[in-house]
Protein backbone atom coordinates (compact mmCIF):
# COMPACT_ATOMS: atom_id res chain seq x y z
CA UNK A 1 0.00 0.00 0.00
CA UNK A 2 2.93 2.18 0.84
CA UNK A 3 4.71 1.47 -2.34
CA UNK A 4 1.75 2.67 -4.41
CA UNK A 5 1.00 5.39 -2.28
CA UNK A 6 4.61 6.57 -3.33
CA UNK A 7 4.11 5.60 -6.60
CA UNK A 8 0.75 7.74 -7.36
CA UNK A 9 2.40 10.94 -5.79
CA UNK A 10 5.54 10.53 -7.94
CA UNK A 11 2.89 10.25 -11.08
CA UNK A 12 0.79 13.00 -9.88
CA UNK A 13 4.06 15.41 -9.90
CA UNK A 14 5.43 14.23 -13.11
CA UNK A 15 1.91 15.37 -14.47
CA UNK A 16 2.04 18.74 -13.24
CA UNK A 17 5.59 19.61 -14.58
CA UNK A 18 3.85 20.89 -17.73
CA UNK A 19 2.12 23.52 -15.20
CA UNK A 20 5.14 25.69 -14.80
CA UNK A 21 4.35 29.03 -12.79
CA UNK A 22 4.51 30.20 -9.74
CA UNK A 23 1.98 27.71 -8.48
CA UNK A 24 4.34 24.86 -8.62
CA UNK A 25 6.28 25.60 -5.24
CA UNK A 26 2.23 25.78 -3.67
CA UNK A 27 1.85 22.32 -5.36
CA UNK A 28 4.68 20.31 -3.86
CA UNK A 29 3.84 21.83 -0.66
CA UNK A 30 0.80 20.54 -0.82
CA UNK A 31 1.78 17.28 -1.77
CA UNK A 32 4.45 17.02 0.83
CA UNK A 33 1.31 17.98 3.43
CA UNK A 34 -1.47 15.28 1.70
CA UNK A 35 1.99 12.81 2.55
CA UNK A 36 2.46 13.72 5.59
CA UNK A 37 -1.17 13.30 6.71
CA UNK A 38 -1.39 10.35 4.73
CA UNK A 39 1.48 8.65 6.49
CA UNK A 40 0.31 9.57 10.12
CA UNK A 41 -3.40 8.01 8.92
CA UNK A 42 -1.73 4.73 7.60
CA UNK A 43 1.08 4.69 10.48
CA UNK A 44 0.76 4.63 14.64
CA UNK A 45 4.65 5.42 14.75
CA UNK A 46 4.49 8.65 12.41
CA UNK A 47 1.84 9.86 14.32
CA UNK A 48 3.71 9.08 17.36
CA UNK A 49 6.74 10.85 15.89
CA UNK A 50 4.92 13.80 14.69
CA UNK A 51 3.22 14.79 17.80
CA UNK A 52 6.31 14.04 19.70
CA UNK A 53 5.00 11.65 22.41
CA UNK A 54 3.80 8.38 23.34
CA UNK A 55 0.95 9.08 25.79
CA UNK A 56 1.00 6.04 28.19
CA UNK A 57 -2.11 4.82 29.99
CA UNK A 58 -1.37 3.43 33.40
CA UNK A 59 -2.65 3.04 36.84
CA UNK A 60 -1.11 3.37 40.39
CA UNK A 61 0.29 -0.32 40.54
CA UNK A 62 3.55 -0.58 42.27
CA UNK A 63 6.17 -2.04 41.17
CA UNK A 64 5.28 -1.42 37.38
CA UNK A 65 3.82 2.27 37.89
CA UNK A 66 3.96 4.09 40.54
CA UNK A 67 4.84 8.25 41.98
CA UNK A 68 7.53 8.52 43.37
CA UNK A 69 8.46 10.95 45.95
CA UNK A 70 8.99 13.94 43.66
CA UNK A 71 5.74 13.27 42.28
CA UNK A 72 7.34 11.26 39.04
CA UNK A 73 5.61 7.89 37.58
CA UNK A 74 8.57 5.30 38.07
CA UNK A 75 8.44 1.91 38.28
CA UNK A 76 9.15 -1.02 35.75
CA UNK A 77 6.86 -0.84 33.04
CA UNK A 78 7.35 3.16 33.25
CA UNK A 79 11.49 2.81 32.90
CA UNK A 80 11.16 1.06 30.17
CA UNK A 81 8.28 2.83 28.50
CA UNK A 82 10.33 6.15 28.77
CA UNK A 83 13.42 4.26 27.19
CA UNK A 84 11.36 2.92 23.92
CA UNK A 85 10.06 6.46 24.53
CA UNK A 86 13.62 7.81 23.82
CA UNK A 87 14.27 5.16 21.05
CA UNK A 88 11.73 6.49 19.35
CA UNK A 89 12.90 10.21 19.30
CA UNK A 90 9.80 10.92 21.63
CA UNK A 91 8.91 11.57 25.19
CA UNK A 92 7.02 9.41 27.54
CA UNK A 93 3.63 10.89 29.33
CA UNK A 94 1.67 9.16 31.21
CA UNK A 95 -2.16 9.23 32.11
CA UNK A 96 -3.82 7.41 34.21
CA UNK A 97 -7.39 6.09 33.18
CA UNK A 98 -10.34 3.83 34.34
CA UNK A 99 -9.06 0.04 33.35
CA UNK A 100 -12.12 -1.04 32.17
CA UNK A 101 -12.02 1.80 29.62
CA UNK A 102 -8.88 1.21 28.24
CA UNK A 103 -9.78 0.02 24.67
CA UNK A 104 -12.18 3.07 24.34
CA UNK A 105 -9.00 5.08 25.31
CA UNK A 106 -6.86 3.88 22.82
CA UNK A 107 -9.40 3.74 20.37
CA UNK A 108 -10.05 7.31 20.95
CA UNK A 109 -6.54 8.44 20.58
CA UNK A 110 -6.39 10.32 23.99
CA UNK A 111 -3.65 6.96 24.78
CA UNK A 112 -1.33 5.70 22.43
CA UNK A 113 -0.32 2.56 24.40
CA UNK A 114 -1.60 0.78 27.47
CA UNK A 115 1.48 -0.69 29.47
CA UNK A 116 0.63 -1.44 32.99
CA UNK A 117 1.40 -4.83 33.61
CA UNK A 118 -2.14 -5.91 31.51
CA UNK A 119 -2.75 -9.77 31.30
CA UNK A 120 -2.85 -11.37 27.07
CA UNK A 121 -6.03 -11.98 27.73
CA UNK A 122 -8.92 -12.83 24.80
CA UNK A 123 -10.30 -9.49 24.83
CA UNK A 124 -7.25 -7.45 24.73
CA UNK A 125 -5.60 -9.59 22.21
CA UNK A 126 -8.71 -9.45 19.88
CA UNK A 127 -8.95 -5.23 20.58
CA UNK A 128 -5.10 -4.57 20.68
CA UNK A 129 -1.86 -4.73 18.34
CA UNK A 130 -0.40 -6.77 21.18
CA UNK A 131 3.79 -7.08 22.00
CA UNK A 132 5.39 -10.02 22.91
CA UNK A 133 4.86 -11.11 26.11
CA UNK A 134 7.61 -9.80 28.80
CA UNK A 135 6.78 -10.87 32.06
CA UNK A 136 4.76 -13.55 34.05
CA UNK A 137 2.25 -13.08 36.65
CA UNK A 138 -0.56 -14.53 38.86
CA UNK A 139 -3.87 -13.45 40.49
CA UNK A 140 -3.40 -13.88 43.75
CA UNK A 141 -6.09 -13.99 46.82
CA UNK A 142 -5.52 -10.93 49.28
CA UNK A 143 -6.51 -11.45 52.91
CA UNK A 144 -5.97 -10.11 56.57
CA UNK A 145 -2.61 -12.14 57.86
CA UNK A 146 -4.31 -13.40 60.89
CA UNK A 147 -7.43 -15.04 58.62
CA UNK A 148 -5.43 -16.58 56.32
CA UNK A 149 -5.04 -20.06 57.54
CA UNK A 150 -8.73 -20.23 56.96
CA UNK A 151 -8.38 -19.28 52.93
CA UNK A 152 -5.74 -21.89 51.53
CA UNK A 153 -7.62 -23.35 48.50
CA UNK A 154 -11.16 -21.65 46.60
CA UNK A 155 -13.47 -23.79 47.35
CA UNK A 156 -12.91 -21.47 51.13
CA UNK A 157 -13.32 -18.11 49.38
CA UNK A 158 -16.79 -18.66 48.69
CA UNK A 159 -18.11 -16.94 52.11
CA UNK A 160 -15.85 -14.12 51.68
CA UNK A 161 -16.49 -10.04 49.80
CA UNK A 162 -14.13 -9.43 47.20
CA UNK A 163 -12.92 -6.18 45.84
CA UNK A 164 -10.90 -6.14 42.56
CA UNK A 165 -10.56 -3.04 39.91
CA UNK A 166 -12.93 -3.44 37.47
CA UNK A 167 -11.76 -5.14 33.92
CA UNK A 168 -9.28 -6.54 35.35
CA UNK A 169 -7.69 -10.02 35.03
CA UNK A 170 -8.76 -10.69 38.95
CA UNK A 171 -12.51 -9.84 38.29
CA UNK A 172 -12.76 -12.32 35.39
CA UNK A 173 -11.25 -15.54 37.22
CA UNK A 174 -13.69 -13.97 40.56
CA UNK A 175 -16.54 -14.11 37.87
CA UNK A 176 -15.05 -17.54 37.00
CA UNK A 177 -15.68 -18.97 39.99
CA UNK A 178 -19.53 -17.34 40.44
CA UNK A 179 -17.78 -15.37 43.35
CA UNK A 180 -19.32 -11.91 43.24
CA UNK A 181 -17.16 -8.75 44.04
CA UNK A 182 -17.25 -4.99 44.76
CA UNK A 183 -15.65 -3.20 41.35
CA UNK A 184 -12.80 -0.21 42.22
CA UNK A 185 -10.88 2.12 40.31
CA UNK A 186 -7.58 0.49 40.88
CA UNK A 187 -5.44 -2.87 42.69
CA UNK A 188 -4.30 -0.69 45.04
CA UNK A 189 -7.96 0.48 46.26
CA UNK A 190 -8.78 -2.79 46.60
CA UNK A 191 -6.32 -3.37 48.65
CA UNK A 192 -7.04 0.04 50.91
CA UNK A 193 -10.67 -1.84 50.64
CA UNK A 194 -9.67 -5.05 52.93
CA UNK A 195 -7.45 -2.67 54.82
CA UNK A 196 -10.04 -1.05 56.22
CA UNK A 197 -12.32 -4.26 56.41
CA UNK A 198 -15.00 -3.04 53.52
CA UNK A 199 -14.15 -6.12 51.84
CA UNK A 200 -12.89 -9.46 53.34
CA UNK A 201 -10.57 -10.41 50.27
CA UNK A 202 -9.08 -8.75 47.18
CA UNK A 203 -7.81 -10.52 44.61
CA UNK A 204 -4.68 -8.45 42.83
CA UNK A 205 -1.56 -9.41 40.62
CA UNK A 206 1.27 -11.15 42.02
CA UNK A 207 3.43 -8.37 41.32
CA UNK A 208 1.89 -5.96 42.59
CA UNK A 209 1.51 -9.01 45.90
CA UNK A 210 4.82 -9.15 46.56
CA UNK A 211 5.81 -5.04 46.82
CA UNK A 212 2.65 -4.17 48.58
CA UNK A 213 1.70 -6.81 51.46
CA UNK A 214 3.54 -7.96 54.27
CA UNK A 215 6.51 -7.47 56.19
CA UNK A 216 8.21 -4.31 55.53
CA UNK A 217 5.34 -2.64 53.64
CA UNK A 218 2.27 -0.54 54.11
CA UNK A 219 0.52 -3.25 54.31
CA UNK A 220 1.99 -5.35 57.01
CA UNK A 221 -1.48 -6.74 58.16
CA UNK A 222 -2.18 -8.66 55.03
CA UNK A 223 -0.93 -11.36 52.85
CA UNK A 224 -1.97 -13.23 49.60
CA UNK A 225 -2.86 -17.22 49.84
CA UNK A 226 -4.39 -18.79 47.13
CA UNK A 227 -3.03 -18.23 43.42
CA UNK A 228 -5.77 -18.19 41.06
CA UNK A 229 -3.95 -18.69 37.62
CA UNK A 230 -1.04 -17.71 35.43
CA UNK A 231 -0.60 -15.31 32.56
CA UNK A 232 1.70 -13.42 31.01
CA UNK A 233 1.83 -9.28 30.47
CA UNK A 234 2.15 -7.54 27.15
CA UNK A 235 1.56 -4.08 25.75
CA UNK A 236 -1.44 -2.61 23.95
CA UNK A 237 -1.07 -0.63 21.06
CA UNK A 238 -4.01 0.38 18.69
CA UNK A 239 -5.41 -2.59 16.34
CA UNK A 240 -2.82 -2.80 13.23
CA UNK A 241 -0.52 -0.11 14.85
CA UNK A 242 3.00 -1.02 13.74
CA UNK A 243 4.48 0.31 17.14
CA UNK A 244 3.79 -3.22 18.44
CA UNK A 245 6.75 -4.70 16.43
CA UNK A 246 9.43 -2.07 16.87
CA UNK A 247 8.55 -2.55 20.87
CA UNK A 248 9.19 -6.10 20.41
CA UNK A 249 12.53 -5.50 18.53
CA UNK A 250 13.15 -2.90 21.31
CA UNK A 251 12.52 -5.98 23.89
CA UNK A 252 14.97 -8.06 22.23
CA UNK A 253 17.77 -5.23 22.17
CA UNK A 254 17.17 -4.22 25.22
CA UNK A 255 17.15 -7.97 26.99
CA UNK A 256 20.03 -8.74 24.84
CA UNK A 257 22.59 -5.67 26.14
CA UNK A 258 21.07 -6.58 30.02
CA UNK A 259 19.25 -3.40 30.10
CA UNK A 260 15.69 -4.70 30.59
CA UNK A 261 17.02 -7.11 33.31
CA UNK A 262 18.88 -4.16 35.33
CA UNK A 263 15.49 -2.41 35.63
CA UNK A 264 13.45 -5.40 36.73
CA UNK A 265 16.09 -6.01 39.33
CA UNK A 266 15.75 -2.52 40.19
CA UNK A 267 12.54 -2.68 41.34
CA UNK A 268 12.40 -6.26 42.20
CA UNK A 269 10.36 -8.22 39.59
CA UNK A 270 13.68 -10.28 37.97
CA UNK A 271 12.31 -13.72 38.75
CA UNK A 272 9.57 -12.94 36.38
CA UNK A 273 11.13 -11.97 33.11
CA UNK A 274 10.30 -13.69 30.04
CA UNK A 275 13.31 -14.48 28.15
CA UNK A 276 13.10 -11.98 24.35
Amino acid sequence: MKKLTAWMLTLMMVLSLPACGSSDAGADSDAGSDSKTEASDESDMAYVKDKGTLVVGITDFEPMDFKDDSGEWVGFDADMAKAFAESLGVKAEFVEIDWDNKIMELDGKTIDCVWNGMTLTDEVTSSMECSNAYCNNAQVVIVPSDKADKYQDTDSLSELSFAAEAGSAGEVELKKLNIECTPVKAQSDALMEVAAGTSDAAVIDSLMAAAMVGEGTGYEDLTYTVGLNSEEYGVGFRKGSDLAASLNDFFASSFADGSLVKCAEKYGVQAAVIEQ
